[in-house]
């Protein structure tokens, strides 16, 4: 468990590396502007491509110029998915310090929040800055300044020098975030329904 939090972690913070910037016009014309994430080994039969280039309603065909914008609503989404989880299961185990967090205030973690409003107005707060502090960024992304998801930040300097592998861990990241938006939408989902916490049923 601890392993493959860790791992997470080091695909997402990698990802926020510095990246190439410029793109060549030979990558703004592969499919997905060369982005990585466009094969696949599993089996899917939807679309004109299949697993391969993936994209059957075919967003990068009839608006192009989306395309960064697009990946960067993915990334960070699926950041914000991987770390859904964490606080949807971490609270399962462990609570942090004071009454009105306890096990006994609080035995179902969806329930925090309606149970902790002031809680909740301090992390749309905090949401809200980081967000906004992206502005200058997303307006700069379709000059090819940076690569989607890039904010140059890598404090631990986890971004490997070889473009093989920082393409590896970014896949990495993307797939987990993917994961993560569904494995937080059924988390959600069946606590609602069930009732109970982890396991959901």
């Amino acid at each position: 468990m601890k392993s493959t939090i860790i791992a997470s972690l080091i695909a997402s913070a990698a990802a926020f590396a510095p990246a190439q910037q410029s793109r060549s016009a030979s990558a703004l014309n592969e499919f997905c502007n060369g982005y990585v994430g466009g094969s696949s080994v599993e089996p899917m039969f939807i679309g004109k491509t299949g697993s391969k280039n993936f994209d059957p309603a075919g967003f990068c065909e009839s608006c192009p110029e989306w395309v960064p914008w697009f990946r960067e609503a993915e990334l960070k989404h699926g950041r914000v998915a991987m770390l859904a989880v964490l606080g949807a299961v971490v609270p399962e185990f462990v609570r942090i310090p004071g009454a009105p967090f306890t096990f006994e205030a609080i035995p179902n973690v969806i329930n925090a929040h309606d149970a902790l409003p002031d809680s909740m107005i301090q992390i749309f707060a905090a949401i809200s800055y980081v967000e906004a502090t992206t502005f200058a960024a997303l307006a700069n992304m379709n000059e090819f300044d940076r690569a989607p998801g890039d904010y140059s930040f890598d404090p631990l300097k986890l971004k490997p020098s070889d473009p093989t592998k920082l393409a590896e861990l970014q896949l990495k990241e993307l797939k987990n975030g993917r994961l993560a938006m569904i494995g937080i939408g059924g988390i959600v989902a069946g606590s609602l329904i069930s009732g109970h916490g982890l396991p959901y049923v």
